[in-house]
């Protein structure tokens, strides 16, 4: 499923009919917005998963991005960076997508994006994106908390399951790159949110 093809109606109708993973929470709703969490626990130390996630061309779904290539996907993993995409030459010269900007970056801790992602980009929403790394006896557990607001055409009840599957899709593919999640573990909340 490429972002450019899916039209509002076949995003609502994905979000009744995709099983999404165990771990699928959409924490909060409301008429202006919704938030969605999911964590995972990997054995590799922050350092390693820091680097990783630097890589979105390793991790990131190629079934959630405008060219329909996970190699396209590049980060710029500072303050006022990009998470983008470039799109390939259709005879009019290449393009490219900011699916968000980095507003935090904290080495091996956490790292903020700002952005409304695939078929949002076209609302007047506003998303946040927060990654934790944290380390564990084991290695380091990982939480992705997206928020997202503001104005949009979907009904939330709707795009909220969507979007809550296409989050735990990639942190599911991050913690595979790294050599697949461990059990879960506590999903406490962190004092740093």
């Amino acid at each position: 499923m490429n972002f450019i093809f899916v039209s509002r109606a076949a995003l609502i109708s994905i979000a009744a009919f995709v099983a999404f993973p165990a771990n699928a929470k959409v924490v909060d709703q409301s008429e202006i917005g919704f938030t969605v969490a999911h964590s995972a626990e990997v054995s590799t130390p922050p350092a390693d998963v820091w680097k990783m996630l630097r890589s979105p061309d390793k991790w990131w779904s190629k079934e959630h991005s405008w060219s329909g290539d996970a190699a396209n996907f590049w980060l710029d993993s500072q303050a006022g960076g990009c998470f983008c995409e470039k799109l390939p030459d259709s005879g009019n010269g290449p393009g490219s997508v900011q699916h968000a900007r980095i507003v935090f970056a904290q080495p091996n801790r956490m790292l903020r994006l700002s952005g409304a992602f695939g078929p949002l980009q076209g609302e007047a929403l506003s998303g946040t994106l927060t990654i934790q790394i944290k380390e564990t006896p084991t290695g380091s557990s990982i939480h992705f908390d997206y928020v997202v607001g503001g104005y949009m055409r979907f009904k939330v009840g709707d795009i909220a399951p969507a979007v809550d599957g296409v989050i735990g899709e990639q942190l599911a593919g991050l913690a595979k790159a790294l050599g697949g999640a461990l059990p879960p573990a506590d999903d406490a909340k962190d004092e740093d949110r």
